[in-house]
């Protein structure tokens, strides 16, 4: 049976969905603004919050990180410059992790390099997560398997070849994987979701829990990728989509973060048990909409029923229209006004010819 256990949060096929809300750099650098992502990530419903942790010398060539990056969205003069303003510290994770307790929420973030997994692990990070970009990544991939925590593994923008090199390499190492249907495209177009690719992994994986990485505009995406056997869904999630950055435009908003954890829950409870019941609920519409067979004319004791005397009529508090064929030919007991209800009682089986002839009739 595939499992993942995220800081005691089960997830399987039978779970509700485990909704990350992927705030990124969308707190703009700022300790307090992240602190009130939690908040509101948290008043949604969603099961964890999300970071990104570079180390940025490291990660970058001096060319990308002395490249100008001056734009609408820059925090900085050159891409490095603007990429370490939006960059937290020990104490800003420490004090987050806190915050995170404090809201019941797991805080984890995405590993982009060797230097920032050490630096999460020594935080005792509750998983790790696995930017696309790295998928083919795999001395990163090994590095991460052996801190030994639950590893969530986006795919976008590689094959199922990547996809299975990346799994291989993870397994053996550590079992705790999970693998998130992905299009990196900021937003991705509706087009190129790929929603069934989500079954794709979920036959070729069986052991491993599927999810959604969602970068497309809206909430109905993830209920789809849900109902396709995604049990992780992990949206973009920011306090508003005009804040400066490129990831608020295709983020969600606390309210749309709401409603679709909202949709979620619903989806999984309508999903039910697969066996078909009755409920008591539907009593009433059934016998106000349903059917019964009635006479469709005043009928005499002793006549034989035919297709032309019964009416298939409303309320359904009577004999249903299947017993149509089995009243065909009988012979009524007692006298029937029109729309009197047919019941089995009513009637008894016609004498046969021959045994009409064997009487003397």
């Amino acid at each position: 049976m595939r499992q993942l256990i995220i800081a005691n949060r089960v997830i399987s096929d039978e779970s509700e969905a485990y909704v990350i809300a992927e705030i990124g750099h969308n707190h703009q650098g700022s300790l307090k603004t992240a602190k009130e992502l939690f908040q509101a990530a948290a008043e949604c419903g969603v099961s964890a919050a999300k970071l990104q942790k570079r180390d940025n010398r490291s990660l970058y060539t001096r060319e990308m990180f002395d490249k100008p990056y001056d734009n609408e969205n820059s925090f900085g003069a050159t891409y490095g410059e603007h990429r370490e303003a939006l960059e937290f510290g020990k104490a800003e994770y420490q004090e987050l992790q806190t915050e995170a307790d404090r809201l019941g929420i797991a805080f984890y973030s995405t590993a982009f390099d060797f230097k920032s997994a050490d630096f999460l692990a020594e935080l005792g990070s509750q998983a790790y997560k696995i930017a696309s970009g790295d998928l083919r990544n795999t001395p990163l991939l090994k590095h991460v398997a052996k801190l030994g925590k639950p590893m969530i593994v986006s795919t976008g923008g590689g094959t199922l070849d990547d996809v299975q090199r990346a799994y291989d390499t993870i397994m053996p190492i550590n079992p705790r994987l999970c693998l998130l249907q992905c299009t990196c495209g900021y937003p991705a177009e509706f087009a190129e979701l790929d929603l069934r690719v989500i079954t794709t992994y979920r036959e070729k994986f069986p052991d491993v829990v599927i999810g959604y990485s969602g970068h497309d505009n809206g909430i109905a995406m993830p209920l789809a990728a849900y109902m396709l056997g995604a049990r992780v869904i992990e949206k973009h999630f920011t306090l508003n989509r005009a804040m400066r950055g490129t990831d608020h435009r295709f983020s969600l908003e606390p309210v749309g973060m709401k409603k679709m954890i909202r949709d979620l829950q619903r989806t999984r409870m309508a999903l039910g048990d697969g066996r078909k019941k009755v409920y008591a609920s539907e009593a009433s519409p059934v016998l106000k909409m349903g059917k019964k067979l009635v006479a469709a004319r005043d009928l005499r004791e002793g006549h034989v029923i035919s297709v032309a005397d019964v009416a298939i009529k409303s309320p359904g508090d009577g004999l249903p229209p299947y017993y149509l064929d089995q009243l065909v030919g009988q012979t009524l007991t007692r006298d029937l006004r029109t729309d009197e209800p047919i019941t089995l009682e009513s009637v008894r089986p016609s004498a046969s010819a021959g045994d009409r002839a064997a009487a003397g009739v």
